[in-house]
């Protein structure tokens, strides 16, 4: 096929076929007398490999791991494969981790603790477990307001800062973001309510249903491609490894 057919059966631009191909994500065309591309179904299949990959892996994993497979490094690409799978379950056990401490919230800031405000910044940040720098950045970017005294201007924590600094800290636990962490914040401090941050963390565990499904279909479609196509050096790779194993 032409690279404008193979282009319009993935729903890309020609431009992005012969981007991919110079990367090595997709095997080396082979020319007419007159120097034009020629691809085939085994580039279709590694092109929706590709797509399917990143879906679920992102780009950069995505090329990494189909460059591998065009050159019949097969052990490498399903290390990279095995790698990502790891990383989203580790992300997976840290957002149960926030979830698990966002349930403990209310039982953290009981009464015997509110007795001990307000605080100052170290006394805050002792009950944290942070760096009193931690603090003065999250201070800087607008997640926490706490009151200066006229004497030296030291910082005092109420108890809305308290509630503040702990959600904060849970959040960035969770690999959070300044901005994501923001609105939860304002909406906490409006409502005083943890809808926000249960909603947040919500669509985070659906963010990762959904990236384990695309990898789960991105690593059928290469299962299926590499078994379709039995004479390429990738397939031939595999055979050999099996064969070993």
């Amino acid at each position: 096929m032409k690279p404008a057919d193979l282009a319009a059966s993935a729903g890309v631009s020609t431009q992005q076929v012969r981007n991919l191909e110079a990367a090595g994500v997709l095997p080396a065309a082979e020319r007419t007398a007159t120097g034009y591309r020629i691809y085939t179904d085994e580039h279709l299949s590694a092109l929706h490999c590709y797509q399917a990959l990143a879906r679920g892996h992102g780009a950069p994993t995505a090329r990494t791991i189909m460059t591998s497979v065009v050159r019949g490094s097969v052990a490498k690409a399903l290390a990279l494969i095995d790698a990502s799978h790891q990383a989203l379950h580790e992300q997976r056990q840290r957002l149960a981790q926030t979830v698990q401490a966002l349930n403990a919230i209310n039982t953290a800031l009981d009464e015997p603790l509110y007795r001990r405000v307000p605080m100052s910044i170290g006394e805050l940040a002792h009950l944290l477990g942070v760096r009193t720098s931690a603090l003065r950045v999250w201070e800087n970017a607008g997640l926490l307001a706490p009151e200066r005294l006229p004497y030296r201007r030291h910082r005092s924590y109420d108890v809305e800062d308290v509630r503040d600094a702990r959600v904060i800290r849970l959040l960035r636990q969770g690999h959070y973001r300044f901005t994501r962490i923001r609105p939860i914040i304002e909406e906490l401090r409006r409502t005083g309510s943890g809808d926000g941050l249960r909603a947040a963390l919500g669509e985070r565990q659906m963010a990762f249903t959904a990236r384990a499904r695309a990898m789960l279909h991105g690593a059928a479609l290469l299962d299926q491609h590499l078994t379709d196509h039995p004479h390429s050096p990738t397939a031939d790779t595999l055979a050999a490894h099996a064969t070993r194993a």
